[in-house]
């Protein structure tokens, strides 16, 4: 199977917020990591369906949003 670059380094980034939304959690910062794992999950998971887009447009859209979520 061909190596999926971007999409390895965007787990790897949502498993280190995640990771640091732990700690924020842990000083009663609540609001805030939540707000950060989200967007966080969610550029994962926008280049992980970027993957089975219907087209050109449809994977540059998808990628996008990811990129507007940074």
């Amino acid at each position: 199977m061909r190596e999926y670059k971007l999409g390895n380094l965007s787990m790897e980034l949502s498993v280190e917020v995640l990771q640091l939304t732990k700690e924020l959690r842990a000083k009663h910062e609540n609001v805030i990591s939540n707000q950060i794992s989200r967007s966080a999950t969610s550029i994962c998971a926008n280049i992980a369906e970027s993957k089975y887009a219907h087209g050109c447009a449809d994977f540059i859209a998808k990628l996008e949003i990811s990129l507007k979520t940074l």
